[in-house]
């Protein structure tokens, strides 16, 4: 009787101690404006939806991230005609996406012989069927990663000596590339001294991000929201793909989200124009690989 007297005073006391305190939730993420103004998923829906292309810049292995993209684009197909491409698909395997969502071939096939991700089958299959059971157009937007490797090794140039075919593959050539572009020379200064040229490992990044650039822009429609999933630093600053789409199409509205995962979901001001859309999201929430 004494025990059960001494459970029962236990837990009266911690239901007090919680009644004390601040009430216990549990946030999973938060939205701002690019000035720090916290937004609700409604009027983010509001504002993307004027856009002709959104740029998602995402966290590549982030259960929530995904969850919220694949959860974005239900809710924009609502209103909005829309078409989706990511940088995980390389332009050489359209031809195998195509036959896919028409139904032509099965996952089976699709997936042994496309070249997927690790965690393709998580995070993002499930939009990838979506846009197939829906009838909207996926687009493969990267450049195959052979002559990405080619340019880390060799530099831009070599782009020219590759064939006709091979260049189908590729963005109109030669280039442009300057360290000017958002986020190239903080991504050189990172790398230091590692690499026998580090700058060629900034230019393969350069045309991965002009080879996006150009996909989106040869695939943009009037009156349709061309949604792209790419990873954070390839659209953060308004760089990357962001700095090559609009030199193409200046008057393309392109709106950016910026992803940050922390332990706090408040807004901290390193993150102010970084994103016309902030994304905070649980540095400790599921990592999917």
């Amino acid at each position: 009787m004494k025990t059960v007297f001494t459970l029962f005073l236990a837990i009266t006391t911690l239901h007090v101690l919680i009644a004390q305190n601040q009430e216990l939730t549990i946030n999973t993420f938060a939205f701002y404006d690019s000035t720090g103004t916290e937004l609700t998923y409604n009027q983010v829906i509001k504002s993307v939806s004027q856009a002709d292309v959104i740029l998602f810049g995402e966290l590549h292995n982030d259960a929530m991230i995904h969850y919220i993209q694949l959860r974005m684009v239900k809710d924009l197909m609502k209103f909005n005609n829309i078409i989706l491409g990511s940088e995980i698909f390389e332009r050489d395997d359209q031809l195998k996406i195509n036959e896919y969502l028409s139904g032509l071939i099965p996952a089976k096939n699709f997936e042994s012989e496309a070249r997927l991700w690790p965690n393709y089958k998580t995070d993002y299959k499930p939009i990838l069927d979506l846009a197939r059971d829906s009838g909207i157009t996926f687009i493969a937007t990267n450049v195959p990663r052979r002559y990405a490797a080619l340019v880390a090794k060799s530099g831009l140039d070599t782009l020219n000596t590759l064939s006709k075919e091979a260049k189908q593959y590729l963005p109109a050539l030669p280039i442009d590339f300057t360290l000017e572009t958002p986020k190239y020379q903080e991504m050189l200064d990172m790398m230091g001294g590692h690499g026998s040229n580090p700058e060629r490992i900034v230019q393969a990044q350069a045309l991965k991000d002009a080879t996006m650039a150009e996909s989106i822009a040869n695939n943009t429609e009037k009156n349709t929201i061309l949604l792209h999933i790419n990873g954070d630093f390839h659209s953060a600053n308004y760089g990357g793909i962001y700095w090559y789409l609009k030199k193409l199409k200046p008057k393309l509205n392109v709106k950016t989200i910026k992803v940050y995962t922390e332990s706090s979901l408040d807004f901290n001001q390193e993150f102010a124009g970084t994103g016309d859309i902030i994304l905070v999201v649980p540095e400790d929430f599921t990592k999917t690989h």
